[in-house]
């Protein structure tokens, strides 16, 4: 645990800052190399037994399977997923000699026995792929080269190699803040008074652009990684600001702590907190993220694996830059999911706020990344396997659940039972605003 001192200095906060976040991106990035030592494959695993780079492949994935999938898996589960998914990807009929991993061992084997050697690699990785994609729930686990590997991590981490969003201001990567200002305006001009669907997405492109490239500390991240932000505020009147958190990264936690300290105005004691569309992504955060909101070692949520419950508390406690806001409404909708899910979750069980908006997506599991071992042609996979499911702080899994708001804007009366809450007729209207801005 990281308590908070009761006293606090600016210099303090930046070292904290600096280690938490530290520990935070390290344990993400190594994340899959860590799990897979606790769940490492004993020596005398059978795959490491075996010459058949093909074969040996194989039975490491299914091994890998049985330890680190979420939930317990028998031999006669898994080798007939191994026997359905090879029928399917080879328009045959093949069966077990035993309904275990030997039992896999063989038929594989006879079976690319009598398969050219340069269509091998691909049934196998398509064998195994399409074994991962049938385990619960469907279609979230997956093999992965190390290319899509590194994607993955770009994602997690809000990075999008593919796009330049200084393209969006027609500008070259790194122009200055003022040539930023310029174009933005420029832009703008062309688009005001255009009231169509592109113009208004082109609008809302350009507008981001100015967020991220006009801004001193985000143009430097973003130059420099091409990591976009991951919180974005905005003050919607003297006393209410509105921030925004459409994905949870590594360095959410860090940019949510600079930029809530950032703001000092006093005047400021409402808030909007806007998780709609949010992807989730790297949950280990949750411990330090929750913590500013909660209070420090408060248990926030749970993991289930393999039968067993992991309890986990929050790392930090409360962040004085937020004890000001009195007045708290959360925004989720249905593409709200994983880490977003346990946030609004937790943010419920503590009463942090009002949720308003729709049930959330009820994507409640955490997957990782394994590496493993066995090249294939000298390509290296790794296996996208869910290893846990996410429980709310009542208990129930997030998956296929979700969580409900307390207020469904979809109800024509959303409005009047918000204002039971807060009596403030300005605030309601600010809500709204947000609420019709998809």
């Amino acid at each position: 645990m990281i308590p908070f001192p009761r006293k606090k200095t600016p210099l303090f906060y930046a070292f904290l800052l600096i280690v938490i976040v530290g520990i935070v991106l390290g344990i993400f990035l190594l994340k899959s190399d860590s799990v897979l030592n606790e769940n490492e494959v004993d020596s005398t695993a059978l795959f490491k037994k075996i010459e058949d780079p093909y074969i040996a492949f194989t039975l490491e994935s299914y091994e890998s399977i049985k330890k680190n999938y979420w939930e317990a898996i028998t031999d006669e589960q898994l080798s007939e997923l191994f026997r359905l998914a090879l029928n399917h990807v080879t328009k045959e009929t093949f069966e077990l000699s035993s309904k275990d991993e030997l039992g896999v061992q063989n038929m594989i084997t006879n079976v690319l026995d009598q398969k050219p050697q340069d269509t091998k690699k691909d049934l196998t990785a398509l064998i195994v792929h399409t074994v991962l994609q049938n385990l619960q729930p469907l279609g979230r686990s997956a093999l992965y080269t190390t290319v899509e590997e590194k994607k993955l991590r770009e994602t997690v981490a809000n990075i999008d190699s593919e796009k330049n969003i200084y393209d969006t201001l027609s500008l070259n990567t790194g122009a200055s803040i003022d040539e930023v200002e310029k174009a933005y305006e420029e832009k703008k001009k062309e688009l005001e008074g255009n009231t169509s669907e592109e113009a208004k997405k082109k609008l809302e492109e350009i507008e981001y652009a100015k967020v991220v490239l006009g801004d001193e500390a985000k143009k430097a991240q973003y130059d420099e990684n091409k990591i976009e932000p991951t919180v974005l505020t905005e003050v919607v009147s003297p006393n209410i600001l509105y921030m925004k958190i459409p994905v949870l990264s590594p360095q959410t936690f860090n940019e949510f702590i600079g930029v809530s300290d950032s703001i000092t105005d006093e005047k400021l004691n409402t808030l909007i907190l806007d998780i709609r569309g949010n992807i989730g992504g790297a949950i280990d955060t949750l411990q330090w993220f929750l913590g500013p909101f909660i209070g420090p070692n408060q248990y926030a949520y749970d993991f289930f694996h393999q039968g067993e419950y992991t309890p986990y508390k929050t790392q930090v406690g409360w962040l004085p830059s937020l004890t000001k806001y009195k007045r708290v409404v959360i925004l989720i909708d249905k593409n709200s999911q994983s880490s977003a899910e346990v946030m609004a979750a937790t943010f419920t069980k503590y009463n942090v706020g009002i949720l308003v908006g729709e049930p959330t997506k009820g994507w409640g599991t955490v997957e990782n990344t394994f590496p493993l071992e066995t090249k294939v042609e000298n390509t290296t996979y790794s296996l996208y396997l869910v290893h846990s499911i996410t429980l709310r702080p009542d208990g129930q899994p997030v998956e296929g659940r979700g969580v409900d708001p307390m207020i469904y804007v979809n109800d024509p009366k959303w409005k009047e039972q918000l204002n039971v809450y807060f009596n403030d007729n300005k605030f309601i209207s600010a809500v709204e605003k947000f609420v019709n801005k998809k």
